[in-house]
């Protein structure tokens, strides 16, 4: 199941909640606890074991100048879009039901 939630538009409780340095990219928490349906704290421990992921990928053509940061736990991928200054301008969430993410993509 795929569940965008406001999908355009700025997140109001989470605006600026990605900052950028240096090609860095620091995001809250709790944010991606809310996506991934996690506490902070739970969120931090599973990414220092490496059973949260994450990718980040930069646009191009119409979606230059915005970046793209996937995380992936268990059987769920969240997506946060975001211009250069870290504002959100999209998040996605999407479940495979019983089937987990693969370890190794295909």
């Amino acid at each position: 199941m795929a569940k965008g939630l406001k999908e355009n538009g700025l997140a109001a409780t989470h605006q600026g909640a990605v900052d950028i340095r240096d090609d860095t990219f620091m995001v809250d928490a709790a944010l991606i606890g809310e996506l991934l349906g996690l506490s902070a704290s739970r969120v931090q421990l599973l990414m220092r074991q490496g059973d949260i992921t994450s990718v980040c990928e930069r646009g191009f053509e119409e979606h230059a100048g915005e970046f793209r940061l996937s995380f992936f736990y268990s059987n769920r991928r969240a997506r946060l879009s975001t211009d250069l200054e870290g504002r959100i301008l999209r998040k996605s969430i999407i479940a495979f039901g019983d089937r987990p993410l693969s370890e190794t993509p295909a």
